[in-house]
């Protein structure tokens, strides 16, 4: 069997679980013509979301929330896509029906993301937070961004207009206190700004670590999505645009060229297949999961949390069950940064 060459296939594995489990859950059908969502096979769907809400307003990850629930409720967590995408479904449910049991969910569930906001701006993994890495400001897996954007809809979007005014002003407020959150957390290196590290302390603003393979770094992946966030906003400060022109430059710094990444099959490993890092002079850029704060070289870590710079110097089991090197920048330096920055020579001062 050849070698497969993934440097065309990897995908953004931060993102990857949460829109997988997304997929199989409520995000599945908000693509659906609002004439669905008046129909018997969506209301059996909300109830099976509505059954599966915590007390505390959310719902569990890596469940598909529209099947019918067989045990007890999970923990409720805004990680991979959880709570953000029941609440757009029973938002839909609500908009086609006027039916008052989705709008007191929806309720519910908004609630819960703006209770669960520090006072700093930012958001924990989970609500309440636990005593663990998950109570920090969590970037990882765009869990922040993601809050972000659903709060900005409930509060600028008409389809939203069935919330009451309290709740949109609180949402519209929400989100400028996170996007200040997220401007205190950016890492300077020298004196210039680069990107984020996957968690930080809802204290201090330092970054912290998770996992043990999952270190204090600065993130070649969450910070693309905390980019496109701050590029979507409207009129931004001074700040906001430094923030963006640091991430950008950064990143175009530490792109990783010359090699790539091949899956061979090998019958002495578990599995039978082993990922390799080999040179390559016509490979199209990668960018590494985790870089070192001020040396920026790449990061490779196995359980015992012992930092490596070289994918072949950490075990099987963890080279091959996470995704360390991966292309997410690439259409954000390509194509939507330059057009972000056309856009505002075209606006002027």
């Amino acid at each position: 069997m050849k070698p497969i060459n993934l440097s065309f296939l990897i995908v953004a594995f931060c993102l990857l679980a949460g829109v997988a489990h997304a997929q199989k859950g409520p995000a599945g059908f908000l693509k659906r013509e609002d004439v669905w969502f008046e129909g018997s096979a969506a209301k059996q769907v909300a109830a099976n979301i509505l059954a599966h809400q915590s007390d505390l307003g959310g719902w569990p990850k890596n469940m598909d929330t529209t099947v019918a629930r067989t045990g007890a409720i999970s923990s409720p967590t805004f990680d991979n896509g959880a709570t953000i995408q029941e609440l757009r479904f029973l938002g839909r449910m609500h908009r086609a029906t006027r039916d008052a049991s989705y709008l007191k969910a929806f309720e519910r569930g908004l609630d819960c993301i703006l209770k669960a906001q520090y006072p700093g701006g930012g958001w924990p993994q989970s609500y309440p937070p636990p005593s663990d890495y998950r109570r920090h400001v969590t970037f990882n897996d765009h869990v922040m961004v993601n809050l972000m954007e659903f709060i900005r809809e409930v509060a600028t979007r008409d389809i939203y207009q069935f919330m009451d005014s309290g709740r949109r002003v609180a949402a519209a407020s929400a989100f400028e206190r996170g996007i200040r959150c997220i401007l205190r957390c950016q890492i300077v290196v020298a004196g210039k700004p680069t990107a984020w590290c996957a968690q930080h302390d809802e204290g201090d603003d330092d970054p912290q670590p998770a996992r043990a393979f999952e270190p204090v770094s600065l993130s070649g992946c969450e910070s693309v999505g905390i980019v496109r966030l701050l590029m979507s906003l409207d009129d931004p400060d001074a700040a906001t645009v430094a923030a963006i022109e640091g991430a950008v430059n950064w990143l175009e710094d530490v792109r990783i060229t010359g090699h790539k990444l091949l899956e061979v099959t090998d019958e002495s490993v578990p599995g039978g297949k082993d990922k390799r890092w080999v040179e390559d002079p016509e490979a199209p850029p990668l960018w590494a999961r985790f870089y070192a704060i001020g040396t920026n070289k790449p990061l490779f870590i196995d359980r015992d949390g012992v930092l490596k710079y070289a994918l072949s110097e950490i075990g099987h089991e963890r080279r091959n069950g996470y995704a360390w090197l991966g292309n997410w920048p690439q259409k954000l330096l390509e194509k939507e940064s330059p057009q972000w920055r056309e856009t505002r020579l075209k606006a002027g001062p």
